[in-house]
């Protein structure tokens, strides 16, 4: 009991989430508890440098602005601690309508309960249970602020290990200004897969600026921003959760902290069944829309690197496996906020986006960004003839 006290007093601070202690363990998991240095200044100098390059092709084959000047953006070549710093600011406002999204209504069961006949001995065992699951949805709500803190934190501590800029996760950020780098995190990929690391370095600064540039666009930011907030909202508690995992064998313990640990470091808890139909009825929305973005990105850094970089295909097909191999922590971000998308999906983007420069060349991309609304349908991205007939274009 003095254990459960402390945890209910320790998680009695901070809101919905416990922040503080989701910045400790992002730091702790990103640094593996030790010391990191700072970014070499060479390096700094060296990928600006590459950055006025990448920027020139970009703003030349998208038409887009990467920035309010004609110059290219200061990109901020950071450590993994920075960006776990940045990150978590940037995400703050989605995990924390996350954690309200499930401290709402839970989803109940809409089957009429009036016709189930039960007879005494399965009445007393549905009052056993529901009394258990009474017990676990307070438990549940005195321990939700931690358990998010401790998941967010190991969320973005998992991702800052792999992690080469700020659009991995396709999604605009704040401040709108900012471009991340991960110096250390290019460099051991590039190690890994014997790339020349300059070539590796002008290769992400293509995909990060390209995103940039398209999250520039108002209404695709709006757009973008929004859905992936709705999808975040539709989360509902699951009351069973807890109840469920207690009963997975290799949970229950002796020593109460140890059970907790097993508990509350696993994300997937948080979860459980808690999809809503309102997501189910947006998620092929978002789908379609971040697909398009993400393989309109792939062509525009597949068309630069044909011109400026000899091993660019070497480079696309180890991020792009990469992308499909990712871990449980990266997908369970990538699915609390809408953007988990499967081969299957990826592959449908290239198509559109392919099938649009054969229909109107290249120019005909620009038709994305054109007016609000004109980012495809789901029926519209495995048929770019629709979407071109939509947009009049």
């Amino acid at each position: 009991m003095p254990f459960f006290s402390q945890l209910a007093k320790a998680m009695s601070n901070q809101g919905p989430v416990q922040w503080d202690m989701a910045r400790q363990l992002a730091m702790t998991t990103a640094t593996n508890s030790t010391t990191e240095s700072n970014v070499d200044p060479t390096v700094r100098i060296a990928v600006q440098q590459l950055a006025e390059v990448a920027d020139m092709h970009v703003r030349d084959v998208t038409g887009l602005t990467t920035a309010k000047t004609i110059n290219a953006p200061v990109i901020d070549v950071v450590n993994r601690s920075m960006w776990v710093h940045h990150t978590l600011d940037a995400y703050k406002p989605f995990f924390t309508e996350f954690a309200t999204s499930i401290s709402g209504q839970p989803i109940t069961d809409s089957g009429n309960s009036q016709n189930d006949q039960k007879n005494v001995d399965e009445i007393d065992e549905t009052y056993e249970i529901n009394e258990m699951n009474e017990m676990m949805r307070n438990l549940t709500k005195m321990m939700a602020p931690a358990m998010l803190g401790m998941s967010v934190g190991s969320m973005i501590g998992q991702l800052s290990l792999r992690a080469f800029g700020q659009y991995d996760l396709p999604l605009p950020r704040e401040p709108q200004t900012q471009l991340l780098f991960v110096a250390r995190n290019c460099e051991e990929f590039a190690n890994d897969w014997s790339i020349n690391i300059s070539d590796m370095q002008m290769w992400l600064l293509v995909q990060e600026l390209t995103f940039h540039a398209v999250f520039k666009v108002p209404s695709i930011r709006t757009e973008i921003t929004e859905a992936v907030k709705a999808h975040v909202a539709g989360f509902r508690p699951n009351p069973n959760a807890l109840a469920e995992r207690l009963n997975t064998p290799g949970i229950i313990d002796s020593d109460p902290a140890v059970m907790m640990q097993r508990l509350l470091g696993d994300p997937t808890l948080l979860l459980g069944a808690a999809r809503s139909p309102q997501q189910e009825a947006l998620a092929p929305k978002l789908d379609a829309m971040i697909s398009a973005i993400v393989s309109y990105v792939d062509y525009v850094v597949d068309t630069i690197a044909g011109r400026i970089i000899g091993t660019g295909d070497q480079i696309s097909e180890a991020v792009r496996r990469r992308r499909v191999e990712s871990s449980t922590q990266d997908q369970f971000v990538e699915q609390l906020l809408g953007l988990h998308l499967t081969t299957t999906q990826i592959d449908n983007g290239h198509a559109f986006i392919s099938g649009i420069v054969e229909r109107s060349g290249i120019d005909g991309l620009a038709g994305l960004w054109q007016k609000p609304g004109n980012l495809p349908t789901p029926n519209e991205l495995i048929a770019p003839g629709l979407w071109l007939e939509r947009i009049n274009f």
